[in-house]
């Protein structure tokens, strides 16, 4: 028996046939209003792919202007929220294209230092590429994950599912190949934001995945007003605003709990900005040397307890050459007090970047020392070689491959004011961007966190303010003050809570002296370890696994 009209469905747009001849016949059919679901719109309400294109390089653009330098925090909820209604059509290819162009929106400028780095764009540009594929993984899975039976016509369990999604991408992008590249992640946005204090509950992922599911909610607020649905906006608009300023309230220690610290910090530049860096380094170390015989001018000699320098403050290894040992040694002797100081030790085809304890009169302590141990793929050292020049001969740009170091991310200096010695958690330059390496470093008894870094060959260009960015991250996340320390700048001195105390100008010598507390306390992100993203991530393939079952049901 043939089937009747009204039992007929279309094969697209699950229609029946009957309707859509009266649909034909009667007109256009009125809008259709989305009580459920507010991000699988039916046909008429999706945007155009035009649109789509619009809404996501905008979103991309937006948010990185959450980043240092302009560092407009709430810019990162709208550009997530554009970015989840250019999603909004139901194709996953469209969605990976969708998520890849807000990624090249967002990571070109992002990144636009490797182009001064390299010297040639095409470390910028492949960087900026290889990073945009995660967000257009994302895009596509965003658009599988929401067809799941748990989340479809659900829009609040849509505005979490949404925020796991993003950061589990993240994690893996954190992690994954050569170690990750966690730049970029949203967290470090928001140093100059309400939701900083969240940082000490649950790290990267709390902060990261608030950033997202604001995003979200603002995208809801945008949909429901749109269609002028003013009663239904004002739920997700008062969880919105509740969820923005309310981590202000979170309280973060920020006093000394064994005591302090008296410091000086010095950022002697170079004497020519972009010039190959072993070819100065004698000049580096003396630029140093000359900036601790100035911390004299704001200082007694033995007033201070320790002296910073950053990163390559001497690339010729003092350990190994006479004259630079007597350069930074008579630095030493006349502030009286020892010099923390990054140089690289070179051995027959390898190098190690390390950063050692120099006291004065006796040399370089070594049993205080800290070997780097997240190289910079394709900046210190270059996987797969042979494989890549084929593609380019910038890898040869790397002449000795930096090799990586073992063990705890830690420092113990002698301080003799204190009589005893101060555990300090150091992680050399990009490694402030590794969670998990810090975390270890203050788990292993850190009171204080230091990262040496040198950012001579970035430029002029938000480099280094993204790393500061990341130190305050750090020193809110793990209740610590945090040193960063640049041969060329930015260097800060930054308090328990994020808040930064002092800092330096771009390309100057300069010194900073400052007295920081010792804390042993704990946060609860230190105590949660790896458990925030561990949950995260099962939870991410979870609804990953529950949209595809979700789709192939319907497919049959």
């Amino acid at each position: 028996m043939p089937a009747s009209p009204s039992s007929s469905r279309h094969p697209i747009s699950g229609t029946r046939t009957a309707d859509r001849a009266a649909h034909v016949v009667a007109g256009p059919r009125p809008r259709t209003a989305l009580p459920a679901s507010s991000w699988s719109a039916p046909v008429p309400d999706r945007p155009a792919r035009t649109w789509s294109v619009v809404l996501a390089v905008t979103g991309g653009l937006a948010t990185e202007t959450a980043f240092p330098e302009r560092s407009w925090w709430p810019m990162a909820f709208v550009g997530i929220a554009l970015l989840l209604l250019a999603l909004r059509r139901e194709s996953a290819r469209w969605g990976f294209v969708v998520g890849a162009l807000y990624g090249l929106a967002f990571f070109l400028p992002h990144v636009w230092w490797a182009n001064e780095a390299v010297g040639q764009p095409i470390g910028w540009v492949a960087l900026s590429i290889f990073q945009a594929l995660y967000l257009a993984g994302f895009g596509a899975a965003w658009v599988w994950v929401r067809r799941g039976p748990w989340v479809r016509g659900h829009p609040w369990v849509q505005v979490v599912a949404v925020a796991v999604l993003w950061v589990g991408a993240e994690q893996v992008r954190g992690r994954w190949p050569f170690g990750g590249f966690p730049w970029g992640t949203l967290a470090f946005s928001q140093t100059e934001g309400p939701l900083l204090p969240l940082a000490s509950v649950g790290g990267e992922p709390l902060v990261s995945g608030a950033v997202v599911v604001l995003g979200a909610l603002l995208a809801l607020v945008g949909l429901r007003l749109s269609r002028r649905r003013l009663a239904w906006a004002g739920a997700p608009a008062t969880v919105a605003l509740a969820l923005a300023f309310l981590p202000a309230l979170v309280p973060l220690g920020t006093g000394a709990e064994a005591g302090t610290l008296r410091v000086g910090v010095v950022q002697g530049n170079v004497p020519v900005q972009g010039a190959e860096a072993m070819g100065q380094a004698r000049e580096v170390a003396e630029n140093h040397a000359d900036g601790t015989l100035a911390l004299l001018e704001r200082t007694e000699p033995g007033e201070l307890d320790l002296v910073l320098w950053p990163e390559s403050a001497s690339d010729i290894d003092p350990r190994t050459d006479a004259a630079v040992a007597a350069v930074v040694d008579d630095a030493a002797r006349a502030v009286g007090a020892p010099i923390l100081l990054g140089t690289q030790q070179f051995l027959p085809g390898l190098r190690y970047n390390n950063y050692i304890l120099w006291e004065p009169g006796t040399g370089a302590d070594p049993q205080v020392e800290y070997t780097k141990q997240r190289p910079v793929p394709f900046g210190e050292y270059v996987p797969y070689r042979e494989f890549f020049r084929r593609i380019t001969s910038a890898v040869d740009l790397v002449t000795t491959d930096m090799v990586a170091g073992t063990g705890e991310a830690l420092v113990r200096v002698g301080i003799e004011r204190l009589g005893r010695a101060v555990p300090i958690t150091a992680a050399i330059c990009f490694e402030v961007a590794y969670d998990d390496l810090i975390r270890d470093g203050v788990l292993a008894g850190g009171e204080l966190i230091v990262i040496p870094t040198n950012n001579a060959s970035f430029g002029l260009t938000q480099e280094s303010a993204q790393q500061l960015a990341m130190s305050r991250f750090r020193a809110a996340e793990h209740g610590r003050a945090v040193v960063q320390v640049s041969t060329v700048g930015v260097s800060g001195v930054i308090g328990p809570d994020g808040e930064v105390l002092d800092r330096t100008g771009l390309f100057t010598a300069e010194q900073m002296v400052a007295e920081l507390p010792l804390r042993t306390s704990l946060t609860t992100a230190d105590r949660l370890g790896e458990w925030p993203g561990t949950v995260v991530n099962v939870l991410a393939l979870v609804l990953l696994v529950g949209g595809l079952a979700g789709r192939h049901r319907r497919a049959r």
